[in-house]
């Protein structure tokens, strides 16, 4: 019996089971590249900090800058994702129709960041105008004058990443992103304190080593699509400079939503952090780890989210609605199984989990620890939402359904989150605990608004099926 044969005799007898297994499958790859992509940038500031506080200061500024543009950029290219999906669920003209749409998100990846380059080559500017702190905000821009170079060989890398992860193959990319986070370290622990015989460039080199380690990836990729016989075919880089306006038109439609989506939700949480900034410093500290805990279960719901976003859109591609149903609900049901889990951990064991940034039994600690301890519960409180917005944002991407939940996004992150933030933290004086409530309310609308989007979605498709 032939694996095709044995998967097709699984999924009759037990499809549930086999879109588990389809979805984790999928999934984990793509959970430990955005975990891997994420270790990149962190490797810069955590060794900036051996070299300065204030090399660390401006590493950390110039990064949540940079962090912010290419959140926006990415939700554009993310769009090539379910549009490929969808072609190869359909099959008919399958090979030519993702060519076009992988060819059409480099175009887009180009003219973004030709953008992007223009606005970020001013960084010194922007900064000041939040900062003023000139010479933080010159060594912000001195950081970024290198690092702004990642943002295109990135984006290109994301596209081929969603290529391969629409024919449900992304473990390449996963290895090519361990690659990338390992040259990355060792390039930037070189050119950063000058080891080797290279000279110490400080932020400059830290900036370097992150774009020399973004080229890596698309290149890594690239010679992955050309030269592996399941991609080979699809000739990705054939006629690459014919033009296709109305799938590049498409792109656009579906993908400035998804950036608008992607941008709320990370904009929310960068305010709330500058508004810890308000409070004392053991409130920030605290706020910090509480955040990076929280970010990193994230990555999971992220990556079920992505994964879910190839499978319904495999499944609409070729008329299966049951499919597509069965997709989204096993995802969904996936995502809250995890966090429910992250949730209990962040309840029962705090201190093991903030004694990963600090020495929890060290009396200058205190402070932060009790405050974190705090932040903790908040964060727990909001884990099963912040998962089930994630994957059902996945979910309605799948069906080419961006523009709604943008609007969801912005009413339930900056109208009501960030508004009960600001009442609860300074209004009420609930300090940081207030702001943590509106994150969590807001986390929670948004949830709640995709949920019954969705349904209402599987609704209409089934009765237009009927």
């Amino acid at each position: 019996m032939s694996v095709l044969e044995a998967e097709t005799r699984l999924q009759r007898q037990n499809p549930w089971f086999a879109e588990i297994k389809a979805t984790l499958a999928l999934a984990w790859p793509m959970v430990l590249t955005n975990l891997a992509q994420t270790a990149m940038t962190a490797t810069d500031v955590m060794l900036l900090g051996r070299l300065s506080p204030e090399a660390l200061a401006a590493g950390t500024l110039g990064h949540n800058l940079y962090f912010m543009f290419t959140i926006c950029g990415m939700g554009l290219v993310l769009a090539s994702s379910p549009m490929m999906a969808r072609a190869i669920g359909g099959k008919y003209r399958m090979v030519r129709d993702v060519r076009r749409t992988v060819r059409q998100a480099l175009w887009l990846a180009v003219a973004i960041c030709m953008i992007m380059w223009t606005i970020l080559w001013w960084t010194e500017d922007i900064l000041l105008l939040v900062t003023n702190n000139p010479p933080l905000s010159k060594a912000a821009s001195e950081y970024m004058r290198t690092l702004q170079w990642a943002m295109l060989p990135f984006f290109c890398y994301i596209v081929l990443r969603s290529f391969i992860a629409a024919l449900e193959r992304p473990r390449w990319a996963l290895v090519i992103a361990l690659t990338a986070v390992a040259f990355n370290a060792l390039a930037a622990w070189t050119l950063i304190f000058g080891k080797f015989g290279f000279p110490q460039l400080g932020l400059y080199g830290a900036g370097l080593a992150t774009s020399m380690s973004s080229l890596l990836l698309f290149v890594g990729l690239v010679l992955v699509v050309t030269l592996d016989r399941q991609f080979r075919r699809f000739q990705l880089f054939g006629n690459f400079w014919r033009p296709d306006w109305p799938r590049f038109k498409t792109m656009l439609r579906l993908g400035l939503p998804i950036s608008a989506i992607m941008a709320f939700e990370v904009s929310i949480f960068n305010i709330a952090g500058m508004l810890m900034g308000r409070f004392d410093t053991a409130t920030v500290a605290a706020h910090s780890i509480a955040i990076s805990i929280a970010s990193i279960s994230f990555m999971f719901p992220m990556g079920l989210g992505q994964a879910v976003t190839v499978r319904v859109g495999r499944a609409i591609g070729r008329g299966d609605i049951v499919g597509v149903e069965r997709a989204g609900w096993t995802t969904l049901v996936l995502s809250i199984l995890f966090m429910a889990f992250m949730a209990t951990l962040m309840l029962v064991v705090p201190h093991t989990l903030i004694g990963l940034f600090l020495n929890v039994n060290a009396p200058e600690n205190q402070a932060v620890v009790t405050t974190a301890t705090l932040f903790l519960v908040f964060a727990a409180i909001f884990q099963i939402a912040d998962g089930a917005q994630a994957v059902t944002a996945g979910m309605l991407r799948g069906l080419h359904d961006t523009t709604l939940p943008m609007i969801y996004a912005g009413l339930g992150y900056w109208v009501i989150g960030l508004t009960l933030s600001l009442v609860l933290g300074f209004y009420f004086d609930l300090g940081g605990a207030g702001i943590w409530t509106g994150l969590c309310v807001g986390l929670l609308v948004v949830a709640v608004l995709l949920h019954f989007r969705w349904v209402n979605r599987l609704r209409h498709l089934k009765s237009t099926r009927a």
